[in-house]
């Protein structure tokens, strides 16, 4: 691993896994710049935040990361109040969805666009500050549902985490050998607002674990990581290699 991160960006910091590390990186010293769409929830969490840590900078941008241009905006000016971003944590994400065919195309191509367009929007603006200084980490948030496909209404969203970790995987062999880093962080289920949402969540760590995993993983910069480690990397390999009847069993 490289010297400490210290400027961070998080997408989706308003709540949940964002949420989440953006506390555990304040608890760290590091000085963060959140981003989301809800801008009363960060401006509470920045405030909380520089409370308890005082020597810390927070600053706050409300971000719609389908607002692609904003995308590039936002990093571009929370790089230069921060003194440089060295760790970009593409978090914001959207769980909704429909079986295919049913009749809520809106739902799909919203949760595809925000998981995907969006995301790529985001790589964009933080590989172009990356590349301009040759260093930086960059940290894309798939899902242990990337693995395969799935049935119901996360078929598009298992969709659309495949090619976030796709996107990310290009990324990180275009710079490979270099000092810019890409992790793939693939979080099982871990108690947020939208595991709240989706009813079934087998095998559900608690917020308090599952951020704290993710952080511990994203430390050690790896090219990817299942988190919490148990049991999402043996559940992964599982997956991996289950025959469709056995997979249907896991969706």
């Amino acid at each position: 691993m490289s010297a400490v991160r210290r400027n961070i960006l998080i997408t989706g910091a308003s709540s949940g896994l964002g949420e989440g590390m953006a506390r555990l990186y304040a608890a760290q010293g590091r000085n963060l710049a959140l981003c989301a769409r809800r801008e009363d929830r960060l401006e509470a969490l920045a405030t909380e935040l520089r409370q308890q840590h005082p020597d810390i900078t927070v600053v706050v941008h409300t971000l719609d990361v389908n607002d692609h241009d904003a995308v590039f905006r936002v990093f571009d000016e929370a790089d230069s109040e921060l003194g440089g971003l060295d760790r970009v944590i593409a978090n914001a994400g959207l769980g909704k969805g429909q079986p295919i065919g049913t009749g809520r195309f809106d739902a799909n191509r919203q949760t595809a666009e925000t998981n995907f367009i969006a995301l790529l929007a985001q790589c964009e603006a933080a590989m172009t500050l990356f590349r301009g200084r040759n260093a930086g980490h960059l940290v894309v948030v798939a899902s242990v549902a990337s693995v395969r496909g799935a049935r119901g209404n996360i078929t598009t969203y298992a969709a659309s985490k495949a090619a976030a970790a796709h996107l990310a995987e290009g990324i990180r062999l275009d710079v490979m050998n270099t000092p810019i880093k890409v992790t793939t962080l693939m979080p099982g289920y871990i108690e947020s607002e939208m595991t709240a949402k989706s009813g079934k969540t087998p095998m559900l760590a608690s917020a308090d674990k599952g951020h704290r995993a993710m952080v511990s993983a994203i430390e050690k910069e790896p090219a990817e990581a299942f988190v919490p480690w148990w049991p999402w990397t043996a559940m992964a390999t599982v997956m991996r290699f289950a025959p469709l009847p056995l997979l249907r069993k896991f969706g």
